[in-house]
């Protein structure tokens, strides 16, 4: 089945089509590769950055990363998790500069905002919080706390999926994500104790 034609090559597993570029380099393997993640890794980089050309940017790098480190993949989880954790690493790492960088520079100002998220209306608990004041907090928790509740709650991703990213157990998972919630609620109702409805 080695010399397929492209038919049979797009018919190939995550992880066959990870093992021929392991094995081979072929292009045509990284190309389906690309094929099936590029859209998704640009999508999850646009909701965290909000601006099309930096997550061109970061699309490129992540794909980049996850092609020289394909031979890291052991399988233990799906391929599609090990790349959305890899997807959600570096996206952190971008903003932790980020904001390091609006911190030393002392400006929080509404132009800065296109790194800010806006797309969480779906928090559950968290539905009376206006957006705007929910990503402020987001952005002052550490990078851990904010991973988890977005994939919670913006990506609805299971506790498994949850799990099989981080490594950890079921009650490990649900432990950090109600430490989380209680972090930016708390926050939540020190800063805007007045408009809380």
């Amino acid at each position: 089945m080695g010399t397929a034609s492209n038919i049979d090559l797009r018919n190939l597993t995550d992880e066959e089509v990870v093992q021929e570029i392991i094995r081979s380099g072929n292009q045509k393997y990284i190309s389906i590769l690309y094929d099936r993640y590029a859209n998704k890794i640009y999508r999850r980089s646009i909701s965290f950055v909000k601006e099309a050309s930096i997550a061109e940017d970061l699309s490129h790098d992540i794909f980049m990363k996850i092609l020289l480190n394909l031979s890291s993949f052991k399988g233990k989880s799906k391929f599609s998790t090990w790349v959305y954790s890899i997807t959600y690493n570096f996206c952190i790492d971008f903003l932790r500069k980020k904001q390091k960088e609006r911190v030393q520079a002392n400006t929080f100002s509404g132009e800065n905002n296109s790194f800010l998220e806006e797309d969480v209306e779906e928090f559950e608990i968290l539905r009376q919080m206006k957006v705007e004041r929910l990503m402020y907090l987001l952005e002052k928790v550490n990078a851990h706390d904010k991973m988890i509740l977005l994939m919670k709650y913006q990506d609805n991703m299971s506790i498994k999926q949850i799990q099989s990213v981080f490594d950890i157990s079921e009650s490990a998972v649900k432990m950090r994500i109600n430490r989380a919630k209680g972090k930016i609620k708390k926050m939540y109702l020190t800063e805007f104790r007045e408009g809380y409805k």
